[in-house]
Order: structure tokens, then sequence, then C-alpha cells
């Protein structure tokens, strides 16, 4: 059977990123890169204007941003001074490892096998023939609506994404795709608001008081277009999976896999488990309603001490924790019931296991942390995100169609830079007065970068969680390169980027519909 011209350009991908070097020499690399480049950019005296207004976190006192020289005496010893505290600081790694410290006792107990099975069991033995294509959507669906949770999606969702897709024959590989594309490629989509919207809306007041010094901008501004994309995002995502992702990797082999993998087969629940996958509701019905009193009412001890808020608060801080303890408790339940965890010791075991699985994610995510670190003394990427801004600005254009380069660049530079608020930190000052000054408003503009920030997050390497996702993936394809990870996501980012930019017109500027509750589509001036 001939391939297509699509499927051929895919396969040059793969081969191409599996020519790189491990994943771990290339992080390695790229630390050593930064520093030579940092070097020659100092050399020739880089630097660009800081577009940040005076006073904001950040800026220097001259207002500009130099390249700052680490192939010098002062990066050796900056370098040796931090390098245990660049690893130990990584945000992800101690998300990760709290999350699957819970997340191992639900496994040695077997609740997540067993309510994996309760699954299989109604799908495999449904008549519809949509059957396949709703497990499909219900876990891309899921991953879009686990940012409410923080890292929640990364550590819990995509692994067992996997495993579903084993159990029903069908390829683990594709299930996590359709997880992580939801998850990270559709970050900016959800139905409610979640801890990056009130972060960014305070980026974008900031830079519209440039030029309307008491213009506000609300956490909410993006929300309807938010809850929009949700459904355009598990639409897609599922389109893609089911049609050219599962196609193109054909029937899973197991001899593929790291270490020998679980049984699937799909066998009822006997009493005893039924009883104990039960009982674990129970108890996560009791630690939801603990959590529920901890925040709803006005006295709730993990809302904000001070203000009294939700979204600034222990709760929104602390969901890493809450994760631990939802997967802890029902876990233990259900070892009790069932007899699978019958001591403490089984519970540690179940922890020890958690954490053997991770020791390439360990290793990968120290060598990632010192390129992140150094990337982020030098400065190349706010100067990176300013030169880009300056080119899109020389084109002139000021029509809706100006946001199609927008976006891009905005995908373009999430490449390079993972953060999103460090992003828009820097592009906000500069696009959104220039933009407001043509009649665009800050929410609009806003809007659109958050399409950009979301759709390359699958297919950059210096996405903070790449690492876990090739650790995962590992389990099921111990010979899987970055290049089959950028290949197997590539579809997702062409179709969500090439998607989303045409909602956003039409229901901007086509329909006229706003993209949150009080946000305008123009400013008037």
């Amino acid at each position: 059977m001939k391939k297509s011209l699509f499927n051929r350009f895919l396969e040059l991908v793969e081969i191409g990123g599996n020519k790189l070097p491990h994943p771990v020499t290339l992080f390695a690399l790229f630390a050593v890169s930064v520093i030579v480049l940092s070097g020659v950019a100092s050399w020739f005296e880089l630097s660009v204007i800081d577009p940040r207004p005076e006073g904001a976190r950040g800026r220097s006192a001259d207002g500009m941003i130099t390249v700052v020289n680490l192939f010098s005496g002062y990066g050796l010893r900056r370098l040796a001074e931090q390098l245990v505290t660049n690893f130990t600081g990584f945000v992800p790694l101690g998300t990760v490892l709290v999350a699957l410290l819970g997340v191992g006792v639900a496994e040695a107990s077997g609740l997540i096998t067993a309510s994996i099975r309760s699954l299989v069991v109604k799908v495999a033995t449904a008549k519809s023939k949509y059957a396949t294509m709703f497990v499909t959507m219900t876990i891309v669906f899921a991953g879009v609506m686990s940012n409410m949770a923080s890292e929640m999606g990364y550590v819990v969702l995509i692994p067992l994404a996997g495993v579903v897709f084993h159990a029903l024959g069908r390829h683990p590989l594709a299930g996590m795709a359709a997880a992580f594309a939801g998850v990270s490629g559709g970050y900016s989509a959800n139905l409610l608001i979640g801890t990056i919207d009130p972060l960014l809306a305070g980026l974008t007041e900031e830079a519209a008081r440039l030029i309307d010094p008491g213009y506000t901008v609300h956490a909410a501004v993006n929300l309807y277009f938010m809850m929009g994309s949700t459904f355009l995002i598990t639409g897609l995502g599922t389109w893609v999976t089911d049609r050219i992702i599962e196609p193109r990797l054909g029937v899973y082999d197991p001899t593929q896999a790291k270490d020998k993998l679980p049984d699937t087969t799909i066998e009822p629940l006997t009493p005893g488990e039924i009883r104990g996958l039960k009982m674990a509701g129970l108890s996560m019905l009791a630690v939801s309603a603990l959590l529920f009193l901890s925040v709803y009412p006005e006295w709730g001890v993990l809302r904000d001490p001070e203000t009294g808020d939700i979204l600034h608060s222990p709760f929104m801080r602390g969901l890493v924790a809450i994760i631990f303890v939802f997967f802890l408790v029902p876990g233990i339940v259900y070892g009790r019931i069932t007899g699978s965890l019958r001591s403490d010791k089984d519970i540690i075991n179940g922890m020890s296991a958690s954490m053997s699985s991770l020791g390439l994610y360990i290793v990968l995510v120290f060598f990632a942390a010192q390129f992140v670190a150094l990337f982020g003394w030098s400065n190349l990427g706010p100067i990176i995100a300013v030169k880009g801004a300056e080119t899109l600005k020389a084109l002139g254009l000021t029509g809706p169609e100006m946001f199609i380069p927008f976006i891009l660049l905005c995908a373009f530079i999430n490449l390079f830079m993972g953060s999103a608020s460090a992003k828009w930190a820097i592009l906000a000052p500069v696009f959104v007065p220039m933009l407001m000054l043509i009649g665009y408003s800050p929410e609009v503009t806003q809007t659109a970068f958050r399409i950009g920030d979301s759709t390359t997050n699958i297919i950059t390497p210096m996405m903070s969680y790449f690492g876990l996702i090739l650790a995962f993936v590992n389990k099921y394809d111990r010979n899987l390169g970055i290049g089959t990870i950028i290949s197997l996501m590539l579809p997702y980012t062409i179709f969500f980027l090439v998607g989303w930019i045409i909602f956003f017109l039409v229901w901007v500027f086509g329909f006229g519909i706003p993209v949150g509750p009080g946000a305008p589509t123009f400013y008037p001036g």
C-alpha cells in the first residue's frame, strides 16, 4: 500500500529525530551550547530594549536586556554553586515524585487495575460502533480538563491512557499520545478557569495600562473562548488519534516493552474487588467532603488566610499534595478490603516500586534542569522573544489577519520558552499596547497568545514534562527516541494550530462572540 505524502514526511521527522543523541546527552549538549552561544553573543554585545514598564519585576535599571556571558569565570562559578539547587529546585521533579508516591500505593493495591478493568469490560461489551471513538474522546477531554488540577494530567492521565488502550487491545502509545495532546496541546482550553488565568490576566492588565492607566483585566476574560475550545480540541484530538496516529502505529508488539507488561485479559470483577471499589469510592467522597469544607466556607483553612481568596490560596498551591492524598487513601482502603495491602510494609513497597520506575527520568531531569537554568541566566530567551516581536511589528498588518503571524510567532517562541507567564511577561508589553492602538482589546490579544502558547508544547523537548513522557512511553517501547515522540505528536500540533486559528477568527471576527464575560473585542481608544 502506497504511503501518503504526509506519512512519509512524519517518517522523515521520526528518522531524523531518532538519529539525535540520547535525550540525556542531548540536554547536556544543549547546556554546553548555551554557554558557548552566550559567550559569542556577548562578544557581539547583543541586546534589546526591555519592553516591560519601569518598576516591573526583572527589568534592569538601564532598560536593556543584555546577553549574560556564561562562557566566563562568572558562569563557571555560578554553575558550580547552583548545580545541586538547579536539580533539586526543578519544579516538575518534586511534583512527579510526590504525586507518584500516592499513585504507587493505588497501583500496588490493585485499585487502578480494577478500575480500568471495570471500564474496559463495559466498553468491550458495548455493541455501539462508536465505542472505540468514545474511549479516545474521553481521554482527550479528560486531558483538557486535567489542567484545572495542575500537573495531574502529566503524572496520572498519560500513563493511565496507555494502560487503557493496551487493555482494549489497542496501541498503548496511541492512548498516551491522545492524553498528551489533551493535557499539553489543549493547555489553553477548559470549561473552568485554572491557576494560570489570574497570572496571565495580571500581566495583560499591566501591559494595557501603558496605554490606558485605568484598564482592568479579570481572570475569566478568556472563559467563553476556552469553553468552546474544549470541544474543538476534544474533537480534533479524537480524529487525529483514530484516523492518523493509531493506523500509523499499527498493531502493538509487546516484545518491544522495557519490562514484561501485566496481563490485560479482560475478566469480570470478583465480588471482593467490587466491594473494594465501592469502599474506595466512598473514601474518595469523604476526602472530597473534607476538601470542600476546607475551601468553600469563608472560614475554610485552605483559603488564603489574609484575603480569603481561593485562586491564590494554599488549596491551589497544594494541588500536588491533594493528588497524593486522593490516590493514597482510596488505595489503602481498597488494599485492606481485598487483602492486597496487609501491612504498612506493603504500602511502602508500593511507593518504592513507583519510584524505581523513574530512574531514567531523574537522570534526564538533572541535565534538563541545568540547561533550563543556564538558558534563563543567559537572557537568550527574552531576546529571542523581543526580536521576534519586532519582526512581526515590522510587517505592518492591521486587519484580523495580523493575528495569524502573531499566533505563529507565539507558537515558535514556545519551542524555546516553556513558561507561559515568562513569555507573556515579555510579549504582553509589546503586543497589548500595539494592538490597542490598532483597535483590538487586550483580552483578544491574550486569547491569541494562548493559542500559540499551547499548540507546540507537545513537540518541544524544552517542555518541563517532556522527560517524564519519554520515561512513560519507554515502558512500552524501550528503543523509542525523541524523534518518534515528535513525529507522533506533530499531527496534533498541525491540526490544533490550523483549526484553532480558524476557530479564533470565526469566533471573534466572524460571529463577533466575546472571548469572555465583560471582554470586548475592540478597544475604542
